[in-house]
């Protein structure tokens, strides 16, 4: 089974958020046996609550499952369990190399995944408010992502 962790800061708008969209991806193609996703906060401000209000509005929109969902903490186990570990923003890279040790090379920043964007970083709609944005940016680097793991490891 292939294994993908999101990392955001506080694990409830950007990770939860792509964690649900890759989900529904990839129940889309029928490969929900083949690959495993989860999310993960570099902080604990939020560890046990459920998707920020704005992800869950924008997530019931597209008809997105969240179901179940609540936020954890990013721990160095992760390294090992994972086989990609992609962050939202370089800080989140950051603190997970700290984290990671020998494991640093399984780390990704989300908008590698979307080299033609401007952006270089999902913004964080915790401080922005703009979910739409943010999902926009994930729902088209969940589908480059999807298709690097089915010629990577399917």
């Amino acid at each position: 089974m292939v294994s993908v962790l999101f990392v955001c800061l506080g694990n409830i708008c950007r990770s939860p958020m792509a964690e649900a969209v890759l989900r529904h991806k990839i129940m889309q193609r029928g490969l929900q046996d083949q690959i495993r996703v989860d999310s993960a906060g570099t902080g604990d401000w939020h560890v046990g609550s459920i998707p920020h209000e704005g992800t869950r509005k924008l997530l019931d929109h597209w008809q997105i499952s969240y179901e179940g969902m609540v936020a954890r903490q990013v721990i160095g186990k992760d390294f090992e369990d994972f086989d990609y570990v992609i962050g939202m923003d370089n800080s989140n890279v950051e603190n997970m190399r700290k984290l990671a040790g020998y494991d640093e090379a399984k780390i990704l920043k989300f908008m590698d995944l979307l080299p033609d964007e401007k952006l270089r970083e999902v913004p964080d709609p915790y401080f922005t408010g703009n979910f739409e944005e943010v999902y926009q940016l994930i729902n088209a680097g969940c589908d480059i992502l999807l298709d690097k793991i089915i010629r990577e490891k399917l």
